[in-house]
């Protein structure tokens, strides 16, 4: 019987022997020895081996911060550094929304202690580089030379843009990749209006998808950047009851005439009107106003974010920096960071038709339970800090979350690139029904 034992193991073993060299991923310890096995580890997508390295190209300031003060101008300036970036103006007003290129250009130029908490470092050395920034203020251009189209200001605005593409085009580096691995912030839905077609292979941020084609921008090639919030952010929000302190159910001020989806906020208006603890009012960003907007979400407990002339909006943002529970209507909107947070977990959504059958929002909204609501609350406060632009940045903010996002878009860029080089043919996918 023993014999028998033994000869059946020597046949598992010589089995087992063949389908390794067959196969090659057989390990023994697996088989013979479980309990020795390493634990499978799983990594946080939050998890970086080390900064992404950029090489930010260096552009003289009228494509940068000259626009942030056209009284002073630049000629014979020393080139930009630490030391003399001009801060972000704070009499911005609600420019400050669409300032992610500056934010993005200044943890570039800071140095910092090390590179701990850091997502991306600059290298002087563009061969030694994994991705380029191009600090070009293309939504502060806009907002500075002219909103009309037959504003002769906007030539200005067309001119840069121009300038910007030829010094591209004759980068060796641009030239290698085409483009692909050149980062670029367009987050002002008009920003770059007169050429965006031209670059529509580089990897662009944005806030949306409202006003880009389908052939210039998208979620698997582009990163989507929050608002900066133009709010002040609540640090001191912590009552005894968050609920009870709150007394508004449902805030939304702002603007109700918008185009597109946006022409929803007329329509709640007129559904919400006259609803005692609901504050639905018509209002423009002044400083003034943008106080009061920053008591009124404070107080509330759910803020409203329809959608506007393209499906986002700084308001959102404004929200969670309140620790005020967004409630969205916005069928086409994408959020930033979404491989990492789940906004599900802070914020409730509707759809429009959901949101203009009436009384449907706010007595859902009625019905919400407190525990639940205090749950949101708390995850506002975990998360909010991922919403902050600053200078110096800090660990795990916006900048480095964008940065992040921007390292987890570069394998499909090195796929894009690597195929680009073998096809001898225009690309056969695009021509797939």
């Amino acid at each position: 019987m023993y014999g028998k034992a033994a000869i059946c193991l020597s046949f598992v073993i010589l089995f087992l022997v063949s389908c390794s060299i067959y196969v090659g991923t057989v390990d023994f310890r697996s088989y013979f020895f479980p309990l020795l096995q390493s634990p499978t580890v799983t990594r946080s997508l939050c998890a970086t081996d080390r900064p992404l390295r950029v090489y930010m190209y260096d552009l003289p300031r009228r494509f940068h911060v000259d626009m942030m003060d056209r009284r002073s101008p630049s000629e014979g300036a020393a080139p930009l550094t630490v030391e003399n970036l001009p801060p972000w103006p704070s009499n911005s007003g609600i420019k400050r929304q669409h300032s992610v290129e500056y934010w993005l250009m200044a943890s570039l130029l800071y140095g910092g202690d090390g590179e701990e908490g850091r997502e991306a470092v600059r290298v002087s050395d563009p061969e030694t580089a994994e991705a380029f920034y191009v600090p070009f203020f293309s939504s502060l251009s806009f907002n500075t030379h002219g909103h009309n189209m037959k504003d002769p200001e906007t030539e200005v605005d067309r001119r840069l843009q121009v300038e910007l593409l030829e010094f591209l085009q004759k980068s060796k580096y641009y030239q290698r990749s085409g483009g692909r691995d050149h980062v670029i912030p367009m987050t002002h839905p008009n920003a770059f209006r007169f050429l965006r077609q031209e670059l529509n292979a580089s990897l662009l941020i944005v806030v949306d998808f409202g006003r880009y084609p389908r052939n210039v921008s998208s979620l698997s090639k582009d990163v989507v950047a929050p608002y900066v919030h133009v709010v002040d952010s609540f640090t001191d929000d912590d009552p005894l009851d968050p609920y009870e302190s709150r007394n508004t159910l449902l805030f939304f001020r702002g603007n109700t005439v918008r185009k597109d989806q946006g022409k929803i906020r007329v329509k709640l208006a007129k559904m919400l009107s006259g609803i005692d603890d609901v504050h639905y009012e018509k209002s423009v960003a002044t400083p003034k106003n943008i106080i009061m907007s920053t008591e009124g979400m404070r107080s509330s407990k759910f803020c409203l974010h329809p959608a506007g002339d393209t499906p986002s909006s700084c308001r959102l943002f404004d929200a969670i920096v309140s620790h005020c529970v967004p409630v969205i209507v916005s069928d086409n909107i994408e959020l930033p960071y979404e491989d990492e947070i789940d906004y599900t977990e802070f914020s409730i959504f509707f759809s429009m038709k959901e949101a203009l059958e009436p009384g449907y929002l706010v007595n859902q909204l009625r019905q919400f339970p407190k525990d639940r609501w205090l749950e949101m609350w708390n995850r506002l406060k975990n998360v909010s800090h991922h919403f902050e632009f600053q200078f110096p940045p800090k660990k795990e903010d916006a900048v480095n979350m964008l940065w992040r996002q921007v390292k987890h878009k570069l394998p499909g860029v090195q796929l894009a690139l690597h195929r680009s080089r073998r096809l001898k043919v225009p690309d056969w996918w695009q021509r797939r029904r």
